[in-house]
């Protein structure tokens, strides 16, 4: 008799429904499946997260951030409701109100800036998905003063990567997964690209490919890779310029793609004599000239069938010109960046740079990537192959987030150029949009007038100094200084200056500081403490200096208990995005791809006024200011929503927020056309995106191949073809020195001339992180660094009930060296102090980790009373901020002037630069400084998050 074997479901439905939309746990912009079930109120809840298998960003894998979405969509410091404060600034003391007093007080504190003075109206964002949306409204209203998060992020990075190849690792270029056979990342935590990035490298692996991580602290990527360099803090740009030596003079550059494809054949003026001395020459079209090898004479780069001479010279109305290639010889091969002289600063062996630059050239140079497709160039040649150096390079924050960053990305760019390996077969390539270059981007705009529109976006890329956003006084024209002579190419604004400007009043005063979903009063600020007491700070007649500030968030932050007028925002889970070509899409390198986040359910905070996504609000509030591009010429509002904008808006004829599923003349079309009252349906039939395939033959090459640019202009990217070539050597930032040297009608005031002159450089250089020079290295010998763990990616994700369980407290890592001398143990903690401040946390001993360096996680730690946590929550009482050390001023130089603690040339942030002594002192009962707990106007969550739900 046999036994009976009882029966299991192998499969059982864990859900009554599935709907697809976008994670927004970081910015990889993830496709998920949101699994809902029936509960007792006979409403569907979000019962599970899982990977949607067929969305192209991530093909079904989801990280522990997008798995414990639900518990951000679920979170206990969700508002409920809009706030009007009752108590003192930072008290966390409101009343509820409704939404219709709420819009009240807004348009009453909007409607008199905007017909009086926009300028006074600070509007800034932090990491929105919809920048392209909120800049829009800011436009519209008329005010100046306009950026979200990049300027105290990654804006080296994107500028770098713009001014020099039309494009930028990140969001907008990628490693050639599939044939790279040498991968080196510079400075990359794991909090950015995760997902593709961890199956990148796993594909890498699976093929034998070799990973390379250069930075301070091994961790997440850096622990995997196969070779881990541990550089010293900011001397990256310094080690990337002694590789570009020693590959120059091992003659391992691709000479062929330089002349053809770059502007390392373009003549510059050679006499220092000369007003236009720096300058790349130009003919009668305006076009850069090069020396043809054909017939010896100048032509235009781009002249049919040139063959570009990097050796070109001519002498022309008694002035010399000669290549950029000739002065990148001369610069690079200079002993000053040989691995013997730079060795000590980068913390790392000579000999180990020589075997790096060496592993470099040989996986470029001997098993180039081929691959059988031909395609024709800009100039109207015909390749019969596509040829590819397998060399391909990721960076981030790492890099980015020094005083010399900038020039360190132009660097690591001019490493790639040389080596060939930018948009080919094995190498870097571009995302559309991208590439796209600087010249084909806006310049920025800062023009206000009483009731009128800004005269164009915000951001963009000034080309010289008659770009720059001054008054006609010569004083910048936006309250960050943004586009000033302090930061002349700041494309992403300057939003940690904010709000020490506004209170110092400089350069003048403002009205209302609007925010959304930026924590400014705790990790992500500069100087946290000093600047919640300029938050709070009155004048000699008890008003608050700045006076008003509007906050919108979905979440109970620092920065909320600040505000007087709180504006609540739904979770990603209970509103529309659109994640779009015109900002951030999702595009790889073989395809343009958008995508859209919609309600999957509905927003409900039972017995509270409700939350509003916020662009709605913003819909809502540009028709009751009657701002242009929110109203009909009756005066009606145009849009009733954010989705209605998604679908109704055209930014140019043809071209809306989303590319797919839009009318063209003969039906549904995708790219361009109009309008399609069905778009976000069938996006979401299609599982929350669209993608756009670019054909074989454009794939590679893009900024001179003829078949993408053809593409690009039918799928809605351009509106004409638009070639180009790498600017190695950056015109528009000797167009800066030139008038710093005294050349031009605007030149920068007398005390920025020579900062100017040194630091913007036409080609990439290397200089010590600007606060260097005012500290004593002996006083404050170590590097002190923040990275956001792998877990978390907003300030969001640690008080998020499954992801505290991984990331909780956050000690202070020091090496082996520093640990041992120090006589630390396990428990122990120490005071740390820099120029500026000083802070008392725990600390942990680390071996893989620079010997000069100490570190910790970001945003873990809390201020006592926000995120409904406990106020003895370990974020609070051992979790900290290096925030308070770092001041958003450099140290007084005694000549009155306030020097911003950020690169020269475009503003960002320099967090990485920060130096710091430390020493053993008695562990006091929270880590230090420890703020008086804030209120909270949700309350405090339950010790344990729980939901039941059934079929």
């Amino acid at each position: 008799m046999s036994a009976s074997q009882p029966r299991t479901e192998t499969s059982p439905r864990i859900s009554d429904e599935i709907r697809k939309t976008t994670c927004y746990m970081c910015a990889c912009r993830c496709g998920i499946d949101v699994h809902l079930k029936k509960g007792a109120d006979g409403k569907k809840h979000v019962a599970y997260i899982e990977g949607n298998r067929d969305h192209p960003v991530n093909h079904g894998v989801l990280c522990a951030k997008g798995a414990a979405g639900i518990m951000q969509h679920l979170s206990p410091a969700r508002l409920r409701a809009p706030l009007r404060r009752t108590g003192p600034r930072g008290s966390g003391q409101f009343e509820e109100i409704s939404w219709d007093e709420a819009m009240e007080i807004a348009e009453g504190w909007l409607r008199p800036l905007r017909e009086t003075a926009p300028e006074k109206l600070a509007f800034f964002t932090g990491r929105d998905q919809s920048q392209s949306f909120t800049g829009l409204w800011a436009q519209a209203f008329g005010t100046p003063n306009y950026a979200a998060h990049g300027g105290f992020c990654s804006v080296n990075m994107a500028a770098a990567g713009i001014y020099t190849m039309g494009g930028s690792f990140w969001e907008f270029g990628q490693p050639d997964w599939e044939r790279t056979r040498l991968f080196l990342l510079f400075g990359v935590a794991e909090d950015h690209d995760s997902n593709p990035m961890k199956a990148g490298i796993a594909t890498l692996k699976a093929r034998g490919a070799k990973v390379i991580g250069v930075n301070p602290i091994r961790t997440g990527y850096n622990a995997v890779a196969d070779e881990w360099v541990g550089i010293t803090p900011g001397s990256d740009g310094l080690l990337v310029l002694s590789l570009v030596h020693c590959l120059l003079k091992a003659g391992k550059i691709d000479l062929d793609y330089l002349a053809r494809f770059t502007n390392a054949p373009v003549l510059v003026d050679a006499d220092p004599r000369s007003p236009q001395f720096g300058l790349l020459l130009r003919g009668e079209s305006g076009r850069q000239m090069v020396i043809d090898r054909r017939t010896g004479r100048p032509a235009d780069f781009d002249a049919e069938g040139v063959e570009p001479d990097l050796r070109g010279k001519l002498r022309r109305a008694g002035v010399t010109h000669r290549s950029v290639f000739q002065h990148i010889a001369e610069m690079y091969l200079s002993n000053d960046y040989a691995p013997e002289r730079v060795a000590g600063r980068t913390g790392l062996d000579a000999n180990r740079i020589h075997r790096l630059a060496a592993e470099i050239a040989r996986a470029a140079f001997d098993e180039p990537v081929v691959i059988e497709q031909p395609w024709t160039d800009f100039r109207g040649v015909r390749h019969e192959r596509m040829v590819g150096r397998p060399v391909s390079f990721h960076a981030m924050r790492g890099v980015s987030a020094h005083s010399n960053g900038f020039q360190t990305c132009r660097a690591l760019h001019l490493l790639q150029i040389l080596l060939g390996s930018v948009e080919v077969p094995g190498g870097t390539r571009f995302r559309p949009p991208y590439p796209k270059p600087a010249t084909a981007h806006p310049l920025p705009h800062a023009r206000s007038a009483p009731g009128q529109p800004l005269g164009g976006p915000h951001l963009g890329y000034p080309q010289g100094p008659d770009d720059l956003c001054l008054t006609d006084e010569d004083t910048p024209a936006r309250i960050d200084k943004a586009f000033s002579w302090e930061a002349p190419l700041s494309a992403h604004g300057m939003m940690h200056m904010v709000i020490s400007n506004a209170h110092a009043g400089d350069p003048y005063r403002i009205d209302t500081l609007f925010l959304y979903m930026a924590n400014m009063a705790w990790n992500s600020s500069m100087n946290t403490t000093q600047v919640m007491q300029m938050l709070t700070d009155t004048d000699a007649d008890g008003e608050y200096v700045i006076p008003r500030i509007i906050c919108a968030d979905a979440y109970s932050s620092e920065m909320v208990a600040f505000a007087d007028l709180v504006l609540p925002d739904t979770t990603y889970l209970e509103r529309h995005d659109c994640i779009s070509l015109l900002d951030r899409p999702i595009s790889d390198a073989d395809a343009a791809a958008d995508a859209i986040r919609w309600p999957v359910v509905e927003p409900e905070r039972p017995g509270a006024a409700g939350v509003r996504p916020f662009q709605d609000v913003l819909c809502d509030l540009g028709a009751q200011l009657s701002l242009p591009g929110f109203t009909e010429a009756d005066g009606s509002a145009r849009y009733a929503n954010y989705a209605d904008y998604i679908q109704n808006h055209e930014r140019r004829p043809g071209i809306g927020p989303l590319a797919g599923w839009r009318m063209g003349e003969s039906g549904v079309a995708h790219g361009r056309g109009g309008p399609n009252a069905a778009q976000i349906d069938s996006y979401i039939a299609n599982g929350g995106f669209w993608r756009g395939e670019i054909a074989p033959d454009a794939r590679f090459f893009k900024p001179w191949n003829m078949a993408y640019q053809d593409w690009a202009v039918r799928t809605g990217l351009i509106d004409g073809p638009q070639p180009y070539i790498f600017s190695l050597w950056c015109e528009p930032l000797r167009r800066f020195q030139l008038a710093a040297e005294g050349h031009g009608r605007r030149q920068p005031p007398e005390h920025l001339r020579a900062r100017i002159r040194e630091t913007f450089s036409p080609l990439p250089i290397w200089y010590p992180p600007l606060g260097d020079d005012q500290r004593a290295p002996d006083a404050y010998p170590l590097h002190a660094l923040s990275q956001r763990p792998m877990a978390m990616y907003h300030s969001w994700g640690s008080q998020n009930a499954w992801l505290r369980q991984i990331h909780g407290v956050n000690p202070l890592y020091l090496p082996t060296a520093l640990w041992q001398e120090g006589g630390f143990a396990e428990g122990d903690w120490a005071r740390v102090s820099s120029p500026h401040s000083q802070i008392t946390v725990p600390v942990a001993h680390m071996a893989a980790l620079n010997r000069d360096t100490v570190w910790t996680w970001n945003a873990i730690g809390k201020r006592r009373g926000a995120w409904a946590l406990h106020r003895e929550a370990p974020e609070a009482t051992q979790g900290f901020l290096l925030n308070h050390l770092i001041h958003e001023l450099l140290p007084p130089r005694g000549d009155g002037l306030r020097w911003a603690n950020s690169d020269p040339i475009t503003g960002q942030a320099a967090w990485f630069d920060l130096r710091v002594r430390i020493e053993k002192v008695a562990a006091p009962r929270v880590s230090q400084p420890a703020h008086q707990a804030q209120a909270s106007p949700v309350g405090r969550g339950p010790r344990d998050v729980a939901q039941k739900v059934t079929r």
